[in-house]
């Protein structure tokens, strides 16, 4: 069977489908919580703990990463010793409580009370994140795998955008909308329990492991392992390459909308939206692809269309139309780019360490997204303007892949 029906196929059968939409929901939660705390406490120029709205957006930012730092190791290997699924529940039962905490903030204009479910919001993610891509090499046989994988990023990044979007949208509506973020929040989380109670159980990968609740020792160990493996921390490295990669272009382009196109905020929406399509349809592209090309040639090909088009965004100057074909190719290539990488992670991870190395991949991808606003900032202060940002990032991004492979 070709792995474009496979992906249709997927989609109807219960070993994958309760998955896809758990995972679907629970970012669409993640991003509709973050954005539509992010505008109200801009909007209402909110102060928390003497600190002003632009402090308190980015330290809405740095406490939802920060559990990935703090708690990722024993994620990893709670995941590798217990039921995946049975840990999939009790993860969605507990974001229908963070959701409760969120809903009340809501309600009460109680900003301490929303920073701290975006908090258990951001350890909620951590616990969910390393049984997402541990549990798929269980539940798909290997010729399922590239394009489960697409399936889920797809997913991952329209929930992403619909998520922002509504929080947006409410956010808007004003006081009104605000009283219907707390019912829109229970409801996600509750369709995402649902759908978590349907997928099979699995049996545990490593029962004999002890977990350490101590982070610091763990956290190392599961870095030192993944980078005893040559294939795997490569993957991982550039895994976390690419979410540094679409931070640094996420970052830039509400601004690059403002100062260079002097357009407004609809433009920003239509070229994130862009974006967030773009990844999907790249990611389920991949596996149709992958009937073709080996997964190195995947990942060659994704990383140059990236840096291409990153480029010619240089180049485009002010023309909107160059600049969304641009927008739309480039995160094409980007999801052409990451799927081969999930999947190449999960097939040559030992199953009984995987979860743990799926772990370590997400401390990763968490420190380069805090590197990439150091990125930003700095070649900022070096005097580069946004279009030339872009132009480095094309060239550093090819640079790096051609050093990789070469």
């Amino acid at each position: 069977m070709t792995r474009a029906p496979a992906q249709l196929r997927l989609m109807f059968e219960r070993r994958f489908f309760p998955l896809f939409w758990t995972q679907f929901f629970g970012a669409f939660n993640d991003n509709f919580l973050k954005n539509a705390l992010v505008l109200l406490i801009t909007f209402k120029a909110a102060r928390v703990f003497g600190l002003g709205s632009v402090a308190l957006v980015a330290a809405a930012g740095a406490i939802f990463i920060s559990p990935f730092f703090l708690f990722s190791a024993t994620a990893g290997q709670l995941a590798d010793k217990y039921d995946k699924t049975k840990i999939i529940h009790g993860v969605k039962l507990a974001e229908i409580l963070i959701m409760l905490l969120a809903g009340y903030g809501f309600f009460a204009l109680r900003y301490e009370l929303l920073l701290v479910a975006l908090f258990c919001m951001g350890v909620h993610s951590t616990f969910f994140g390393p049984v997402k891509y541990s549990i798929l090499p269980q539940l798909l046989g290997p010729e399922d795998l590239m394009a489960g994988n697409g399936l889920i990023e797809a997913g991952t990044f329209l929930a992403i955008l619909l998520g922002t979007i509504t929080g947006g949208i409410f956010v808007a509506w004003g006081d009104a909308g605000v009283s219907w973020i707390s019912r829109g929040l229970l409801s996600f989380a509750a369709l995402g329990y649902g759908a978590s109670r349907l997928i099979p159980s699995t049996p545990p990968a490593d029962p004999s492991l002890e977990p350490e609740w101590n982070p610091v020792a763990p956290t190392f160990r599961i870095l030192r392992d993944a980078l005893s493996n040559r294939k795997i921390i490569r993957s991982i490295l550039l895994i976390s390459w690419f979410w540094f990669f679409g931070a640094v272009l996420l970052a830039l382009l509400p601004a690059f909308c403002r100062d260079f196109l002097k357009t407004d905020a609809k433009r920003v929406t239509l070229f994130l939206t862009t974006f967030s399509i773009g990844i999907g349809v790249g990611s389920i592209l991949c596996s149709a692809l992958s009937r073709y090309w080996k997964e190195n040639y995947l990942v060659s090909a994704g990383a140059i269309g990236m840096s291409l088009f990153c480029a010619d965004l240089f180049l485009s100057g002010v023309h909107q139309g160059r600049i969304f074909f641009d927008l739309a190719l480039l995160s094409i290539s980007g999801g052409v780019f990451i799927v081969p990488l999930y999947t190449r992670m999960q097939t040559h991870s030992e199953p009984s360490h995987l979860s743990r190395i799926v772990a370590a991949n997400n401390i990763l991808n968490a420190l380069f997204m805090v590197l990439s606003a150091f990125f930003v900032i700095g070649l900022k202060r070096i005097g580069l303007t946004i279009p030339e940002t872009f132009l480095a990032l094309g060239v550093i991004n090819g640079v790096g892949i051609a050093f990789t492979f070469g």
